[in-house]
């Protein structure tokens, strides 16, 4: 047990040291080694923030520094045998946190804190850690009956394994389907990089030719350039079908059970607690008031945007006929016509922009910005213990050279790593009972093509923003002053806002001035042209109004299968799926779209009941930038009040408080919809 490599404690994990056979013993001994040592701490007769708050503040470091690269690997590099250790985890990990969360002793102690002759010296931060933790204890189920209680545990675990089959059953699903091509008429139009890469792919599998999979990046090669409308078809088909009844492995991977179970064991949880639905419950610890207050968000800005996306897509039918030969276009043809006519009316497509921003360039440039608007310096750590030769390892310094984070980068696609980017955390920051400061530092995933034989990864704006976007999320994560790992960082920041920070950083990819940092040719190191920039800056809106119906539609769909589950009906999923794309969707999908099977944000993630969540903080992030708008887009003043009063404060303070700091005032819907076009 001593040589576990997840039991040292290092300053950055072992990664390429641990193997599945550590993970179970390893979890184990801690959460064992916890359990005793909360009896022991429970056994005081009364309690002080020294004698409680910071040894469970250690006891937590100790488990999340052996969990959190186990969670991480087995989303970059899942393989069977890690695989099933990580699950094997998650029944004893929920049944961990499901008893501290219904610790009655745990409870009392907690709330002694509240009434101790020190609290009125505790700082607002010690203050908001109280009052977020005793709202915790309650939504855990600690004032329950005792076979309530053991009835919540019960769910959690169950939800917790039901989480991570959905996400394995897509991610094998993914990695079940290609299609492999060797007539070259098969891949005209598809770019130079996407080509090379599924050369390199099949050249890989002894072929030749070439092989495309449903990877995002060679997914979202077809099916926006292959001329082929047969080929854009048929991928269109695996992916949209992935881990369902539907498509080319139907029902081997099949997630509608699943969902089904998830469904109705949130609502049964939400009953548990006294709430009407699992939408009240999520509802709880977030910025937004009650289920009425969500719905009416969403669909006022549905009004906003529906008669724009109708005739956004009335133009491109149009287009498709006079310009395609496409006279019924089809979803799989929408992304493909939706290029060419970016082409035909702004003269300008994403892979024009694609050579300006190869990925050195892109990096520095992020760093440039970061280092401008919030007083940043990186520095690129060369020997770290990895777990792919790709994987990048940069510390953070501010002003006055004290380090205030580190970030892992993985950047590109590969099989065995879970689509989509995101941020996640290593170590969160706190202060040691010695006084010294728990470095925070976060993992940044993305999934982009690599870069073919002899040449550097060319990334498309749109990889940019999504960059940009994570890494707002990195800084949220490790730039935060506060001392408790509880409410720092991300840490119980409202979920409806705690993707202020992401969609705040990426207006930067839109600014000339940004961009001459950011960008640069990748053989003549040449800035975009202003011709070029131009047209982007034109093309920046097209299809706004479609691409906000489509993300209404998800967030609708969301909160209303949640707000409206009913025992009786069970959850309805692809009737309230097609109600909402009836009343918001710009065009309508075949029937054997199973999108929802892949809906990981919130049937493996924390966005359950809380997918509008990216719209209420685009409100907020839109709005914020608006302040930059006035005084200028690297303002020193205004750069540094985000820094202190946004991504310093973490949850210590409200969000509508943290907003109102920086701003000035409360949150106006005006500056999103004129970004978006659609004032």
């Amino acid at each position: 047990m001593n040589n576990n490599p997840l039991l040292k404690r290092t300053d950055l994990p072992l990664f390429s040291h641990i193997q599945a056979k550590h993970i179970e013993p390893a979890i184990e001994h801690i959460l064992t080694y916890n359990r005793a040592e909360i009896d022991k701490l429970l056994q005081q007769e009364t309690f002080t923030w020294d004698t409680l708050i910071t040894p469970l503040q250690q006891l937590e470091d100790m488990f999340a520094r052996a969990w959190s690269p186990v969670r991480h690997l087995n989303s970059v590099n899942s393989q069977d045998d890690w695989r099933k250790a990580h699950d094997n985890c998650l029944e004893k990990i929920s049944e961990y946190y499901t008893e501290l969360g219904q610790n009655e002793t745990l409870f009392r102690a907690y709330e002694s804190l509240t009434k101790h002759s020190e609290y009125e010296h505790y700082t607002g931060a010690q203050k908001k850690l109280l009052e977020l933790a005793l709202r915790d204890f309650k939504l855990s189920g600690v004032a329950l009956p005792d076979e309530d209680k053991q009835r919540f545990k019960d769910i959690q675990q169950q939800l917790s394994q039901l989480h991570s089959k959905f996400e394995n059953n897509i991610l094998d699903a993914t990695d079940a389907w290609n299609i492999h091509l060797t007539n070259e008429d098969d891949i005209a139009g598809i770019p130079e990089h996407a080509v090379a890469t599924a050369k390199k792919l099949a050249q890989s599998n002894n072929k030749s030719g070439w092989i495309f999979n449903l990877e995002f990046p060679s997914y979202l090669a077809v099916i926006t350039y292959a001329d082929s409308p047969e080929l854009r078809e048929t991928i269109y088909h695996a992916y949209t079908a992935r881990a369902s009844d539907q498509g080319p492995n139907a029902s081997k991977w099949d997630n509608s059970n699943i969902i089904e179970d998830i469904l109705r064991l949130r609502h049964e949880e939400a009953g548990l607690l006294g709430f009407e639905n699992f939408s009240e419950l999520s509802l709880a610890p977030k910025m937004a008031k009650d289920p009425k207050e969500v719905l009416d968000f969403l669909n006022k800005l549905a009004q906003r945007s529906k008669d724009y996306s109708k005739k956004e897509y009335s133009q491109l039918c149009d287009f498709a006929k006079e310009h395609c030969h496409l006279f019924e276009i089809q979803p799989w043809d929408i992304p493909y016509v939706s290029e060419k006519l970016r082409q035909h009316r702004y003269a300008i497509s994403k892979e024009m922009l694609r050579p300006y921003f190869p990925e050195t360039n892109v990096i520095k440039g992020l760093f440039a910005v970061t280092e401008r608007l919030f007083g940043i310096k990186f520095e690129e750590i060369d020997e770290f213990d990895t777990w792919h030769k790709d994987v990048k390892l940069f510390e953070v310094y501010d002003e006055n050279d004290l380090l205030r984070g580190k970030v892992f980068m993985d950047l590109y696609a590969r099989p065995g790593k879970r689509g989509g980017a995101w941020m996640d955390q290593c170590h969160s920051r706190f202060k040691k009972p010695e006084g010294s400061i728990n470095i925070p530092v976060a993992f940044l995933t993305c999934n982009f093509a690599s870069a073919s034989s002899g040449k550097q990864a060319l990334l498309a704006h749109d990889e940019v923003i999504t960059l940009f976007h994570e890494f707002g999320h990195v800084l949220h994560g490790i730039l935060t002053k506060v001392d408790y790992a509880d409410i720092a960082g991300t840490s119980n920041v409202a979920w409806d806002a705690v993707e202020l920070p992401s969609q705040f950083l990426e207006n930067w990819c839109w600014d000339k001035e940004a961009l001459s940092l950011i960008s640069g040719h990748y053989e003549t190191a040449n800035p975009i042209p202003d011709d070029l920039f131009e047209k982007m800056i034109a093309a920046k809106n097209f299809q706004s109004a479609m691409q906000m119906v489509r993300q209404l539609e998800f967030g609708i769909f969301d909160f209303r299968m949640h707000t409206e589950y009913n025992l009786n009906h069970g959850a309805r999923v692809q009737e309230i799926l097609d109600e909402v794309r009836a009343d918001v969707a710009a065009y309508q999908v075949p029937a054997s779209n199973r999108f929802q099977h892949s809906f990981s944000h919130i049937f493996a993630g924390g966005y359950a009941a809380g997918y509008y969540s990216y719209k209420w903080a685009e409100v907020l992030s839109a709005d914020a930038f608006s302040k930059f708008e006035e005084r200028g887009i690297f303002d020193h003043a205004t750069g540094r009040s985000f820094l202190h009063n946004i991504l310093e404060v973490g949850g210590s303070k409200d969000a509508a408080d943290a907003f109102r700091a920086f701003r000035g005032r409360e949150p106006n819907i005006d500056a999103l919809l004129r970004h978006s076009g659609l004032n």
